[in-house]
């Protein structure tokens, strides 16, 4: 089995049954625990239904009561290729939220959609939001197709206006597949009711997906989060973005640009001497070189930008809006600084994603805009494309986590 866990988060229109292909996945591949599904026939029955797999996830009374899911959850799955982490958000500033902070770092998507209601708004906006955050793999789910007697046309036309929509925004569907999660058809296996659909099923195309373990075998990053004095040891620490760091190797600092080598890895009731990414690792270097919280530790060959100025696409979150000329206290990997909103252009309104030709130096709740950032000293960044750790960051205002962004352009 491939021990590479891929991270799925599942998005879609309330109502188009997230949390019952969470459940049917779970179910058809054995990953219930037998006390959860006690659980499940049990509440289920309760419920006057046969099997409610979305009861599997909305595990709390009220989310039973209310029929909504209302909670961010992880679930784990196994098939017989790989493993998977799920993550189910409810709702798409949650999930921006998460993606941008680093609570969550989605590899791959399904994007539902219900056979009887088509393309919904908050169906765009998730894809919308995938595009933003770089998430290329998507795999379309076109759900409860018992519920449209499996009709192959209707399959057609929805996966036609998804396609197109899709090319919009510059995206491209791994597949376009029609399920029933209710009944199985097309989640784990093929469907006798679907003759005419020969494609994948949802696991054989989960199965075939990438994960981000090719950050191993990219250049070194690692953001300082803190510096100990351990004896006559100077120990800086900190988690390991993408790449290797090993004993007598060669670094470079930023902000400083100072060039030194690894002196030795120290690692906690642990004796290694490399390091790789996801790792929470210390070092020590031969010469004493500056470093402190913010400071990046990387191998000489990055794409890593040292500027005072950025343009991004940032996703506000805060009912008090984002000015042009406003400082706020903008976070990228353990760096904070206080920066100017220079400029706001190309808002977006996530709810419809028609663009917004008014109150242009302003940012309101639940916008996207195009944001240029200056600081007055630099910052250690990346284009998003580049280095995804580099090229994400939140924005602080009032003590509260009020946006993520992505960096798409250096100055």
């Amino acid at each position: 089995m491939n021990t590479e866990k891929l991270k799925l988060v599942i998005v879609g229109h309330v109502d188009h049954g997230k949390s019952s292909l969470i459940g049917r996945l779970l179910f058809d591949t054995d990953s219930i625990a037998p006390d959860k599904m006690a659980e499940l026939k049990k509440v289920s029955k309760k419920a006057g239904k046969d099997m409610e797999f979305a009861f599997l996830l909305d595990h709390l009374q009220e989310e039973r009561e209310q029929g909504i899911t209302i909670d961010t959850t992880q679930t784990f799955f196994k098939s017989d290729v790989r493993e998977f982490v799920i993550i189910d958000a409810p709702g798409h500033v949650e999930f921006v939220k998460n993606m941008v902070t680093g609570a969550s770092q989605a590899e791959a998507a399904i994007l539902i959609i219900d056979a009887n209601e088509n393309i919904q708004e908050q169906t765009k906006r998730h894809a919308f939001i995938l595009s933003m955050l770089g998430i290329d793999q998507i795999v379309v789910v076109i759900n409860k197709m018992d519920v449209v007697d499996f009709k192959e046309s209707v399959y057609n036309e929805i996966s036609q206006n998804i396609t197109e929509f899709f090319k919009t925004l510059n995206l491209k569907a791994n597949c376009v597949i029609p399920i029933s999660a209710l009944l199985g058809d097309n989640v784990a296996s093929s469907s006798g009711n679907m003759a005419w659909y020969d494609g994948k099923t949802v696991l054989q195309v989960l199965n075939t997906l990438t994960t981000n373990k090719s950050e191993i075998h990219k250049p070194c990053i690692l953001p300082i989060q803190d510096v100990y004095k351990i004896g006559d040891k100077r120990i800086a620490v900190g988690r390991l973005e993408t790449g290797s760091i090993k004993e007598g190797m060669e670094i470079t600092v930023y902000p400083t640009v100072e060039k030194t080598t690894v002196k030795t890895i120290e690692k906690f009731l642990e004796d290694s001497r490399v390091s790789v990414a996801g790792d929470s690792t210390g070092i020590t270097t031969t010469d004493p070189v500056f470093l402190e919280r913010g400071s990046v530790i990387c191998s000489p060959s990055n794409e890593i930008r040292l500027t005072v100025s950025f343009k991004a696409s940032v996703f506000w979150m805060n009912k008090t809006s984002l000015k042009a000329g406003e400082k706020v206290l903008l976070r990228c990997t353990t760096q904070e600084m206080l920066c100017e909103v220079e400029s706001i252009s190309r808002k977006l309104n996530s709810s419809t994603l028609e663009y917004i030709d008014n109150n242009m130096d302003t940012l309101n709740n639940l916008e996207v805009g195009e944001v240029v950032f200056k600081f007055k000293k630099n910052i250690v960044v990346a284009r998003f494309k580049d280095i995804k750790a580099l090229g994400r960051f939140v924005l602080v205002k009032d003590n509260n986590i009020s946006a993520g962004g992505i960096i798409t352009d250096i100055n």
